[in-house]
């Protein structure tokens, strides 16, 4: 299961940037600076989810190839995204990964893997507070974007 967090890391990596880069519209600032942060924190957890994997002797996956056979994100094509379409894409994947993180959470404290359990804590606690920032960017963008 870890190897699949880490495959939809990598690919979210890719996804985030792709929307950063490629917003557009009155809300284009702090959704541009939303999604900065965002990357910056995947990239922060997929190196941390490979060394965690390594230090317990197991290979995390390597290859973009082995990402796209295993990840249960999907890639995004580049063109220009709505400040609506973006915060619904952000909103699913983290749900995904929020479910995604639940399960080795829960998988982990039953095996007494406690440096995994504490590790996908805060993920978790992460994800809690990130969805709530996007309700409240929902908020401010008005009537495209309140749901």
């Amino acid at each position: 299961m870890q190897n699949v967090y880490l495959a939809n890391l990598g690919l979210w990596l890719v996804k985030l940037h792709n929307l950063h880069w490629n917003v557009t519209g009155k809300q284009f600032v702090p959704v541009h600076q939303f999604t900065e942060a965002l990357y910056d924190e995947v990239f922060e957890q997929f190196d941390a989810v490979a060394e965690v994997m390594k230090m317990q002797e197991k290979m995390p996956l390597v290859r973009m190839s082995q990402y796209l056979e295993v990840a249960t994100l999907e890639e995004t094509d580049g063109r220009d995204f709505s400040v609506e379409e973006v915060l619904d894409m952000v909103e699913a994947d983290m749900k995904t990964m929020q479910a995604l993180a639940k399960q080795i959470r829960d998988e982990a404290a039953e095996a007494d893997d406690f440096q995994v359990q504490g590790l996908y804590e805060g993920y978790l606690a992460y994800y809690a507070k990130q969805l709530w920032f996007l309700r409240a960017i929902r908020k401010e963008c008005g009537c495209c974007c309140s749901k």
